[in-house]
């Protein structure tokens, strides 16, 4: 369950009950009258099926209530009541695969903006996938991963191409090119200042065997991004954010940029193409896979939604 707290505007209330009463999915429906200073008006609380609150949403849309009012949304951990649950049971679908159209543009905006934490984060995971590739080691290759904020903007770029958002795709394209090329700079910056420490020599790419596949882009890498991509859409729409996780340890973006680093750094320009290949390959298959999987979820949602309009 889902629990919305919206300040309504007082000739506007009737409404909005009315509005929240016609659906299944919506229970504990209470009303506040006068209790809200800013905005003023009416306090409406009531808790929704996660699968119904699209349609809530539109609706108070359509009454102007984000314009002159407010719409708040949590998560309900705990609910205990025979209500609630005839509700869950009434709305259309499976809560667990729900996608709350808002809840995810809010999500992607705000891990797609360009942040002084995020190319931190960025430029400290391409440092520790560079020293991964040096030092020939899966392991901190896999920290690295982890590590990488990329996905946020990857799956902006998704959404943005969904709704035709020509503006998001934009922001989240600058996050990744700035983001990649300063995490790249910083590191080759701090590769070249170890080469000439003596901290570091060319032959060290030479030798490394477990990390070679960072430079051997092939059809396995695009499969890989493309089944990633699709994991990284279904756990932000499902509310799974666990299994991002798994998301980050797939594809070798963040490696390929710590390569693609070290390996200017050590004047190794051979290796310095297919990593930029192994990183738009990553890119392009996870920004492919996520916009397909955002078209198949907003189609079946979209039934769901018709479903609960005609009450079957």
């Amino acid at each position: 369950m889902q629990h919305l707290r919206i300040i309504s505007p007082v000739d506007r209330t009737d409404a909005v009950c009315e509005a929240l009463s016609g659906h299944c999915g919506v229970t504990n429906l209470v009303v506040f009258p006068n209790s809200a200073r800013k905005p003023a008006g009416d306090l409406v609380q009531c808790d929704v099926a996660r699968e119904s609150v699209n349609e809530v949403l539109d609706e108070l849309d359509a009454l102007g209530i984000d314009d002159d009012g407010s719409i708040a949304m949590e998560r309900v951990d705990l609910s205990i009541s025979l209500a609630a649950d005839n509700a869950k049971d009434a709305a259309p679908g499976d809560g667990e695969d729900a996608v709350v159209w808002d809840e995810l543009a809010q999500k992607v905006d705000e891990s797609s903006r360009l942040t002084w934490s995020f190319v931190a984060f960025l430029a400290i995971a391409t440092q520790i996938a560079a020293i991964g590739v040096l030092l020939d080691s899966p392991i901190m290759i896999v920290g690295a991963m982890v590590l990488g904020p990329e996905f946020g903007p990857v799956a902006a770029i998704g959404f943005g191409m969904l709704r035709r958002e020509w503006w998001r795709i934009g922001v989240s394209v600058r996050t990744l090119v700035f983001g990649f090329a300063a995490a790249i700079a910083v590191t080759w910056l701090c590769a070249f200042v170890s080469v000439h420490l003596g901290w570091i020599e060319p032959v060290m790419l030479d030798t490394g065997s477990e990390t070679k596949f960072i430079v051997k882009p092939d059809k396995w890498s695009f499969i890989v991004a493309v089944l990633a991509g699709i994991a990284g859409v279904l756990s932000l729409t499902s509310d799974k954010s666990s299994a991002l996780v798994g998301v980050f340890i797939s594809v070798t973006t963040v490696p390929a940029a710590g390569y693609i680093a070290v390996a200017i750094a050590l004047a190794h320009w051979a290796e310095v193409t297919p990593s930029i290949i192994q990183l738009g390959l990553n890119l392009g298959g996870m920004i492919v896979s996520g916009l397909a999987t955002l078209i198949v979820l907003r189609l079946l949602w979209g039934r769901a939604g018709l479903r609960e309009r005609i009450g079957t």
